[in-house]
């Protein structure tokens, strides 16, 4: 038996752009293992988002396998992917992509929604669970526009892992804060990993590899390192020693 969460097996994705063919992805290869914290990282044009698409059953590969949670992906259906990424995927995104005229509960209780298994005091509940969890249990009644930056990133963090996801999957989720602010945002995410979560980060950002226990580069379509970090620094750390707001 293995506990592969995510298991990607010479991975090609090629797009059309007028008579030229583009390889984004050029038969990648690897595996993440639950528990682990990953970072994905590389340039514009590195294939980073075209990865990031596929691991979230937003797009499927030209050719290759990917199985999550042992399950294969590439030739599921439409309905099929959207179902398994409600019930297997916490997106956390850098724009939060919250719905502006709702409660912090409300967002949270929305992959709920679709979900048959829930009632609609069981959705509360757990709704609630998930913004405690996220230290936010005093913003439930709060609209996104009136909360800042680093509460909206928690209040997306909490809707990510309101369905018990197997894997939290993170694009860019510090790239619209202030350093303050995502040095919380990341002290949360190495909260949530050391409580057993499995977290995929994607991001441009070389600095947020230290906080993560494995990096994987990647260049021109291809794999050009994946390292474990024997180091890992924290974060709280780090936020601990920032100077004060008013300071």
């Amino acid at each position: 038996m293995t506990n592969d969460i995510i298991k990607i097996e010479n991975l090609r994705r090629d797009f059309k752009v007028g008579s030229e063919t583009v390889h984004a992805l050029r038969g990648i290869s690897f595996s993440i293992r639950a528990g682990e914290f990953v970072t994905i990282m590389g340039t514009s044009g590195s294939g980073k988002s075209t990865l990031l698409n596929i691991l979230g059953c937003l797009d499927t590969p030209t050719s290759g396998d990917y199985y999550l949670d042992g399950i294969a992906v590439r030739d599921m259906g439409k309905n099929d992917r959207a179902t398994l990424r409600n019930r297997k995927i916490g997106f956390v995104f850098q724009s939060y992509n919250l719905l502006p005229k709702t409660t912090a509960l409300e967002n949270v209780e929305l992959p709920l929604l679709y979900n048959p298994a829930f009632s609609s005091r069981e959705r509360r509940e757990k709704a609630m669970n998930a913004l405690n969890a996220v230290g936010l249990s005093d913003r439930i009644n709060h609209r996104s526009n009136q909360m800042s930056g680093g509460q909206q990133q928690r209040v997306a963090i909490a809707r990510a892992i309101v369905n018990d996801p197997v894997i939290l999957l993170a694009d860019e989720a510090t790239g619209n804060l202030d350093t303050r602010t995502s040095f919380e945002i990341l002290t949360l995410f190495q909260r949530l990993h050391a409580e057993g979560r499995t977290i995929i980060f994607v991001t441009h950002n070389p600095e947020i590899a230290q906080f993560s226990s494995r990096n994987i580069v990647l260049r021109d379509g291809h794999i050009t390192e994946d390292t474990i970090n024997q180091n890992v620094a924290s974060a709280k750390e780090v936020l601990d020693a920032l100077p004060k707001e008013n300071d």
